[in-house]
């Protein structure tokens, strides 16, 4: 059987990784003051926050239409039997979906769609498992189970510089997006049930990613085999010196570092860090 994984923008894996690894992406949209950009096509992050600061108002950002999914996957169908569709959370996007009506239109193509019910490289996470899993000839069958597995494991933890993006966005409570900003305090965010919530509510930012990265210590002190990145929005170096740390304090963990990117960015603002991991 010849499978293809597909993934959307908000999983953030560069070009010249999809391109190696044969993964298909389906681009998520930004819209900054009228003009319309297609996520990790026309749009990069390190063009995007630059973008922002001169806007006249938040960006905004939409899913893909079911018909330029249906075209994708008809395309798809010339060349394979089956996808293995991962996607952001449909807590917080429509994509998921999208993807399930276009399939039910399309013939000549198996489509196995996979909520991560979470965004960014721990979405990625499961896009590199499974593309791998290809390449030695899984079955889709075998592929969606080993997903799930890895859901049972995956962690995810991040904090925000500031809570208005979340707040106006719509992904965070109203009522916590106030408290928040009236304390000033920086709440560790993470999923729950698909959906962004605060995990513990702390004073600084600093205190915030200590308490993280001791989360995550509860599960490297383990020495278990671990596969983790560091998530930023802007902070390149922060986020490079916090791997390095992890990396030299266990060798058990496989670490890099990623970025959120202009949809996912536009609902965290600039300054976000995040740490995901889970263990192997």
């Amino acid at each position: 059987m010849r499978v293809v994984v597909m993934t959307d923008s908000t999983a953030y894996i560069p070009a010249d990784v999809r391109n190696k690894l044969n993964i298909e992406m389906l681009p998520l949209n930004v819209l900054i003051d009228q003009a319309s950009y297609q996520e990790e096509i026309d749009l990069t992050a390190d063009d995007f926050y630059p973008l922002v600061r001169k806007a006249k108002e938040l960006p905004k950002t939409s899913q893909p239409s079911i018909g330029y999914i249906k075209d994708k996957l008809e395309n798809l169908a010339n060349d394979y039997d089956a996808v293995i569709s991962i996607h952001l959370s449909s807590g917080i996007s429509g994509t998921y979906q999208a993807l399930i009506t276009a399939s039910n239109m399309v013939k000549g193509i198996t489509v196995y769609p996979f909520d991560s019910e979470i965004s960014c490289m721990a979405q990625g996470f499961y896009v590199l498992e499974a593309a791998e899993m290809v390449k030695t000839g899984a079955a889709p069958e075998t592929i969606m189970t080993r997903l799930n597995q890895m859901q049972k494991a995956m962690r995810g933890y991040f904090v925000v510089d500031d809570l208005t993006h979340l707040h106006r966005g719509g992904r965070l409570n109203g009522a916590q997006a106030i408290v928040g900003s009236m304390l000033q305090v920086k709440p560790v965010l993470h999923f729950v049930d698909k959906k962004i919530v605060p995990f513990e509510k702390i004073r600084t930012q600093k205190k915030a990613l200590k308490r993280i990265v001791s989360l995550f210590d509860e599960d490297a002190k383990t020495g278990k085999s671990i596969r983790a990145a560091v998530i930023h929005a802007n902070r390149p170096q922060e986020a490079e010196s916090l791997k390095e740390e992890l990396a030299e304090k266990y060798n058990n963990v496989e670490i890099t570092t990623s970025y959120f990117g202009a949809v996912i960015g536009t609902h965290l603002g600039e300054g976000a860090l995040g740490l995901v991991w889970y263990i192997k």
